[in-house]
């Protein structure tokens, strides 16, 4: 008994120079969005998880602009209470900021950090956060780009 093959599907794999011609720009205005929403949100764009192209090992995703992050909400006391913290390396080199003063500080640092938890912690990672473009205000430089404004998912009504 012969029985012929059954005809095999490959599995769709995306190579570098097929993905860049294909990238576009997202503007997303963060006024008034949770920052931890807000920051998956950017992940997924930059990862490309929104595409039917992703490949996990391949930087399929897109150019992403958040602007007014200096308007972004932290529930909660975060503002009081959640801290940025770093240490030099050397003795007495510990420094800590609260987010409210980060926030009046460098509005970009803490969306930008959000972002970067949530991608790769590798040298692909590196590479989609150099993808994210953030600004304080209400302005950016990448008009000549024709960013697109990237649509909230839609609420489930309660």
């Amino acid at each position: 008994m012969n029985a012929s093959p059954s005809p095999i599907q490959k599995s769709f794999v995306a190579k570098p120079a097929e993905v860049h011609p294909q990238r576009k720009w997202w503007v997303v205005d963060a006024t008034d969005q949770p920052l931890g929403r807000l920051a998956s949100r950017i992940a997924m764009v930059l990862r490309g998880k929104n595409k039917p192209t992703f490949t996990p090992h391949v930087d399929t995703g897109d150019f992403v602009v958040v602007v007014n992050a200096s308007k972004v909400k932290l529930t909660g006391r975060k503002l009081e209470q959640k801290e940025y913290v770093r240490h030099s390396g050397e003795p007495g080199g510990f420094r800590r900021e609260v987010y409210g003063d980060l926030i009046e500080r460098k509005p970009e640092l803490p969306v930008l950090k959000a972002v970067r938890g949530m991608l790769p912690k590798n040298i692909l990672g590196r590479q989609l956060l150099t993808k994210l473009k953030v600004y304080g205000g209400p302005d950016h430089p990448h008009a000549a780009q024709k960013p697109e404004p990237l649509a909230a998912p839609a609420r489930a009504a309660k």
